[in-house]
């Protein structure tokens, strides 16, 4: 398999693999590409429209909340379409991220 070309094109490739009701969060996906910071990937998921094959919307931060993406619906969207895909979040916004946290497989990074 090729190494895809771009940055974003790696962190896109990572948040492809994310499987439909589980989340990863910005530093898990700069870890596991590997050469970009957890900035770097709210940087590719912002320049991504909503319509995008790329299911930003399972990419929340560290501690299970959703950033805002500069759209003051965008928070809505992101968790209709999370809790359509059976995520959960207790009453502060927050997802269990013991429970529904992707581990990214050990490999080499994208």
């Amino acid at each position: 398999m090729n190494k895809p070309k771009s940055l974003f094109e790696a962190i896109y490739a990572a948040v492809r693999s994310i499987p439909e009701g589980m989340v990863a969060s910005y530093g898990q996906i700069s870890t596991f590409v590997g050469r970009c910071s957890p900035l770097m990937v709210g940087y590719a998921m912002a320049a991504l429209p909503f319509d995008s094959d790329v299911p930003w919307h399972r990419v929340v931060n560290h501690k299970g909340y959703i950033s805002p993406r500069g759209d003051d619906d965008a928070i809505q969207v992101q968790r209709a379409l999370l809790e359509a895909e059976g995520v959960r979040f207790n009453d502060s916004g927050r997802i269990d991220m013991a429970a529904n946290q992707w581990q990214f497989p050990e490999r080499d990074p994208i």
